[in-house]
């Protein structure tokens, strides 16, 4: 999973968060809990789970806006711990989930888009600094004439065009996109997800696509990562892994997927967990999907699974499947 062509590596990655649980007393809340994974340029890799599975927290590790517990992260080769933060915002950049709280409803869009370009001083005069905004909102399919309006004012689907454009604003390699489409229409979300991928196509960068919906990761990325509790317990190509699922999580997500054709839903068979979703302070011993799982055994609640090459880049963290 690991080489020296990636354009960002991540390495055993943990970010735990102390809960207070009595007067002199903390315990952590293990949102993120060993994650390791690659990205190389201009790819996308989807990262999917349930609510509250560690997939936000992951992103803004990644980006510093939480500082990791434990663990490594490198873009271009550099370590991001010791790296120069203002530098790397340049590299870096994200997309948050709510349109409508993720822009300043006191800023025009021209400013809000313009402001990554006033922090990091990359124009020449103000002409510049216009032309550069609205290019990028032609970029993003939004007209010259929507710069003086204000955030309000606009479809969700268009603000969420404002943050693409504030985040293309200093030219990124990378991109984290924090479920950026689930508070959006679906008539809107095809619309989105399209854009994302043309301007994938225009300016080759990469993407980490976070979103709980499958068929929506499916159809943009390269690769799809499952997380379960703070883990990642399946990584493969986008078809191989909705084709030839491993572990038992994936099948029960692919599994609760609607299908439009009655006949063929009718004959499938849906994967219902048994259980609750346990709490990340109180953990399971071994693996921790094994409160849920139907194979499991003796050696999942003495041992927890590490990813395992199962060929041709399908990596499963399951002793059974």
């Amino acid at each position: 999973m690991s080489g020296t062509d990636n354009l960002l590596e991540v390495r055993d990655l943990k970010q735990y968060f102390p809960i207070k649980t009595g007067m002199f007393q903390t315990t952590p809340l293990k949102a993120v809990d060993g994650v390791s994974f690659a990205i190389k340029p201009g790819e996308t890799l989807g990262l999917v789970g349930e609510s509250g599975c560690g997939k936000t927290t992951v992103g803004r590790s990644l980006l510093r806006l939480y500082k990791p517990t434990g663990g490594q992260v490198f873009f271009e080769g550099e370590e991001v711990t010791d790296a120069n933060m203002t530098a790397l915002r340049k590299k870096m950049q994200m997309v948050f989930q709510d349109p409508y709280s993720s822009l300043n409803p006191r800023m025009t869009v021209e400013d809000i888009i313009g402001e990554p370009l006033d922090v990091h001083k990359l124009y020449n005069g103000k002409k510049e600094r216009r032309d550069k905004i609205l290019n990028l909102m032609e970029l993003v399919g939004l007209n010259a004439e929507h710069a003086t309006r204000y955030a309000h004012e606009f479809s969700g689907g268009q603000r969420q065009r404002i943050g693409i454009a504030r985040a293309l604003a200093v030219d990124p390699k990378f991109i984290v996109c924090d479920e950026p489409v689930s508070a959006l229409d679906v008539s809107i979300q095809a619309q989105v997800i399209n854009m994302f991928e043309e301007l994938k196509e225009k300016l080759g960068v990469a993407y980490l696509f976070i979103a709980h919906d499958l068929l929506v990761v499916h159809h943009i990325a390269d690769r799809i990562a499952v997380m379960y509790l703070g883990k990642i317990v399946e990584v493969a190509k986008a078809d191989d892994l909705n084709l030839s699922p491993m572990h038992p999580y994936t099948l029960s997500l692919l599994s609760a997927i609607p299908i439009p054709d009655p006949h063929i839903a009718h004959s499938r068979q849906r994967i219902i967990l048994e259980g609750d979703v346990p709490s990340p302070m109180n953990l399971p011993t071994g693996c921790s999907f094994r409160t849920r799982c139907q194979y499991a055994t003796e050696r999942c609640a003495k041992e927890c699974p590490t990813l395992t090459d199962r060929g041709d880049g399908h990596f499963v963290a399951c002793f059974n499947k």
